[in-house]
């Protein structure tokens, strides 16, 4: 049975809650489940009425499999609530934007890191089978504010499978990058500044580098995740690094570009698996998995070289670093026109 197989029959009959579900992410995750899958049901979790207003009518085919709660992760009574019969969770809900974060950072804080440890509680009170939570590069060696909520994030995930004692929950976190036009991507802001024919693209380091990654394949990730896990992984994905005068120059070549200085918490260079957890680093044909630092002492040992798809690992060198700079894979400009027009 290949990974689709093993997917397709997982989430048969299965209750999903995505928080933060009206989210780019969570739209594309939810349209692929229901489209490829048979799922028993999709719980969508977030704080936007008119978005989910908005699902509901473009999902309206699916409408005897869809339910809708209004709730924000920083409720732990309301999302329990939404938890009664929930099988898996894909914890999405964050405050992503770097400098919306370093300019309210208790906001970020409060749901970043206090909205993950009510998911965690949430999960192990409902009996919840597998949580995975989504990540981002900025965790890694984090500068910002955001980033450094996201490593708190991760670090519950990861602690929770210790927490959850005999209960049958795990729990695992998927790393990634820049999702090509997502909503907050800078795809969109320079398409709109080409369409207004403004003076320039603003670029704030000409030698700015970024990981890049599709929706579709983030969502495709975070599936085999699910059949993948064991608890306690950071699934990180072998993706294109590309430069962001790069970027601009595909989307309007016939525009200058002026540089104008990094944002508040801005990296030059992102990082997925830091030098300082090589020696945690597994290495795939097309991800590698940062394993838990920590000892479970309840479950199964298990050394990850061997997911549960039968995929074999092998560790890195003592001074490995994914970094998006050192990355061997750069896209080339036809490579990234081809997965603008997708």
């Amino acid at each position: 049975m290949n990974a689709q197989d093993k997917i397709a029959e997982y989430l048969k009959n299965k209750t999903i809650l995505v928080t933060g579900g009206t989210g780019s992410f969570g739209n594309h995750f939810i349209s692929t489940v229901l489209k490829n899958y048979a799922p028993q049901k999709v719980i969508v979790y977030s704080r936007d009425e008119l978005k989910q207003y908005e699902m509901q009518q473009r999902l309206s085919a699916y409408a005897k499999q869809m339910r809708y709660f209004i709730g924000d992760v920083r409720d732990a009574t309301r999302l329990n609530l939404a938890l009664r019969g929930v099988d898996i969770i894909i914890h999405a809900a964050a405050i992503k934007q770097v400098p919306a974060a370093e300019y309210n950072p208790m906001e970020c804080i409060k749901t970043n890191i206090l909205g993950a440890e009510n998911v965690i509680e949430c999960a192990m009170q409902n009996n919840v089978d597998q949580v995975i939570a989504l990540s981002t590069d900025k965790a890694a060696n984090p500068i910002n504010l955001y980033g450094a909520t996201k490593l708190c994030s991760d670090k519950l995930f990861i602690a929770a499978n210790n927490l959850s004692g005999e209960r049958r929950t795990k729990f695992a976190v998927v790393r990634y990058g820049n999702v090509a036009g997502s909503r907050g991507s800078v795809v969109p802001f320079f398409k709109k500044l080409r369409e207004q024919h403004s003076d320039y693209i603003p670029i704030t380091d000409m030698r700015m580098t970024r990981f890049w990654i599709t929706l579709e394949q983030g969502v495709s990730f975070v599936l085999h995740g699910l059949v993948r896990m064991y608890g306690g992984e950071v699934f990180v994905p072998k993706i294109p690094s590309i430069m962001i005068k790069q970027l601009a120059e595909v989307i309007a070549p016939e525009m200058p570009m002026k540089e104008i200085g990094a944002r508040p918490g801005e990296k030059l260079h992102e990082i997925m698996c830091p030098r300082d957890d090589a020696a945690h680093v597994i290495e795939f044909d097309n991800f590698y998995i940062i394993k838990p630092s920590i000892l479970f002492t309840h479950k199964s040992r298990t050394d990850y070289l061997e997911t549960r798809l039968g995929e074999q690992g092998k560790p890195v060198a003592s001074d490995f670093e994914y970094n998006s700079l050192d990355n061997p894979h750069f896209m080339t400009n036809e490579e990234l026109k081809d997965m603008l027009r997708l």
